[in-house]
């Protein structure tokens, strides 16, 4: 294998790693400045636990509104399997909060929906925002639906 090349994993290589963080960091200062969208979607951020590494994460991630205070989020994105954001949430769902645009971050349940609960929020969020049920039909994985209920 060619100096720099990646084995193919379905990951991403290190220069589209590098991209992201730097993409994440700035949607991160703007949510903490008070503004929450991005590509005409409301945003937030994300505190997780690295599954492995136990360090701190801070994703900006899409969300949609749900019953009283909860947020639905779509583990879309990271190719054919789940993004490292969702692994992590699941992993330490106890460690978990979520910063609202210009809030400080609060505990958060994670509850990842199923059956007829996932199809009713997935209708929901496709009806908000079909580019998300545009990538869904080019995934060949579901995407995980997750509500957030605050703690």
């Amino acid at each position: 294998m060619a100096q720099g090349q990646k084995e193919k994993s379905g990951g991403p290589g290190a220069v589209s790693r590098w991209m992201q963080h730097r993409a994440n960091a700035r949607i991160n200062r703007k949510v903490r400045k008070g503004r929450g969208k991005v590509m005409g979607m409301d945003v937030l951020i994300l505190h997780t636990v690295g599954k492995r590494s136990g360090e701190r994460r801070e994703t900006p991630v899409a969300w949609f509104p749900d019953e009283e205070g909860a947020r639905l989020i779509v583990a879309s994105g990271g190719g054919d399997r789940h993004p490292d954001w969702f692994t992590n949430l699941m992993a330490h769902a106890d460690r978990a909060s979520m910063e609202l645009p210009g809030r400080g971050a609060v505990p958060v349940t994670p509850q990842r929906l199923e059956g007829a609960d996932r199809e009713e929020a997935w209708q929901r969020i496709a009806a908000a925002q079909p580019r998300i049920a545009k990538y869904q039909s080019k995934s060949e994985r579901e995407y995980p639906v997750v509500r957030l209920t605050p703690r």
